[in-house]
């Protein structure tokens, strides 16, 4: 279902099918076509009216997708409500559902499975529109027609649940996770309300629940296997995304923690371990390459720590520990310009760092007695 077309020339609004909807009471048949003149009970005037011209150039093929078993002026109305829902223009698409229904009823349409389509559709309009009754009714007689629907059941335990029929509600969604434990909302759903009934009901609040019914496995195997649509599809991949990349966050919160505990115990290599299984998760995070050149330093691995420097300041050049900890790292590789050139960065950058200012003095001193060094044996 689905996003807001302009409205077409045969929409009526909003605000009227809501009234005509109120209470769960469908319009009477024949009454009045989509734009409020007198309609026609017959499929050929209804036709007509939807093959009109769309005089703002609107593509309108959709209208003439497959649609189940429904006559071609059944399908359509049917169509353009999913068109309707899907651009957010949920009273409209609401009047094209409950025209499509009523249309079945005058035709004596003999299709269960379109009809409670039908239902579930306008269920679903009902709920965004905030008529949670009104929903709960159209999914009862989706259900009626084709039992254990798992949109329908979703949409009742959602109408429920915004009602505070926390029980009836709960019932709902298990039945959803028996025909599909795949979907994520119903497991949310579940843990939310066992809560409040555990507040509500006490330790016993099972016993106080209606009886939750048993899917048969005919109706399990059928739901596994019916097609997947591209939109679940790829609403499932995206789910999965980003289940992974929570997981991710979480072991690379672990695994950082774990480094940063080893270095205060002085275990340097088994947290420069810990470290780099952060970096293989997330290979742009300054602070572990910065973490992870002390343990270098520590290890006395200068080169290492210079690289690990360097990537940090790719990504953060204005990064004083990475200015100093390189400093450290040529002082250790006896590049003592260098090593002075990264400390005078770090005082630039912040000038009250005490240690880079006795490390400079010492650097100095140390760059002083290298060229006399050099200039002895020249």
């Amino acid at each position: 279902m689905g996003n807001a077309q302009e409205k077409s020339p045969g929409s009526s609004g909003g605000e009227k099918a809501r009234r005509g909807q109120s209470g769960g009471k469908e319009r009477a048949p024949g009454q009045r076509g989509a734009n409020g003149a007198p309609r026609e009970n017959s499929p050929a005037g209804e036709e007509e009216e939807q093959q009109q011209p769309d005089s703002s150039g609107v593509d309108r093929s959709y209208l003439d997708a497959p649609a189940g078993a429904l006559p071609p002026h059944l399908g359509r109305l049917k169509n353009e409500g999913n068109y309707l829902f899907k651009n957010g223009q949920f009273g409209d698409a609401l009047e094209k559902y409950s025209e499509a229904i009523n249309g079945c009823c005058e035709a004596g349409i003999d299709s269960p499975e379109d009809l409670s389509i039908l239902y579930s559709n306008r269920a679903a309009c009902n709920l965004k529109d905030g008529n949670s009754s009104a929903c709960i009714e159209d999914c009862n007689k989706a259900l009626e027609l084709q039992p254990f629907s798992l949109k329908p059941l979703l949409r009742r335990a959602m109408a429920n649940e915004s009602l505070e029929r926390y029980g009836k509600a709960y019932v709902d969604y298990k039945t959803v996770l028996q025909i599909d434990t795949g979907v994520q909302a119903a497991h949310d759903s579940v843990h939310r309300i066992t809560k409040v009934l555990i507040e509500q009901d006490g330790p016993e609040w099972r016993e106080k629940l209606p009886e939750i019914p048993v899917v048969p496995l005919s109706v399990q195997q059928q739901h596994r296997e019916k097609p997947v649509s591209i939109e679940l599809t790829q609403v499932r991949a995206a789910r999965a995304a980003q289940e992974e990349a929570r997981r991710k966050e979480a072991h690379f919160t672990l695994l950082k923690h774990e480094g940063n505990s080893l270095v205060k115990k002085g275990v340097f290599q088994e947290a420069l371990e810990k470290y780099s299984e952060c970096l293989s998760i997330k290979p742009d995070e300054c602070a572990v390459y910065t973490n992870r050149a002390i343990c270098f330093l520590k290890l006395n691995q200068f080169e290492e720590a210079k690289q690990d420097c360097d990537s940090a300041l790719q990504l953060d050049p204005a990064n004083k520990k990475a200015f100093y900890r390189r400093a450290l790292a040529f002082k250790g590789l006896q590049d003592y310009l260098s090593a002075s050139s990264d400390l005078q960065e770090v005082l630039q950058l912040d000038p009250k760092v005490h240690e880079a200012e006795q490390e400079l003095e010492e650097v100095t001193c140390l760059l002083r007695q290298s060229l006399i060094d050099k200039a002895a044996h020249t």
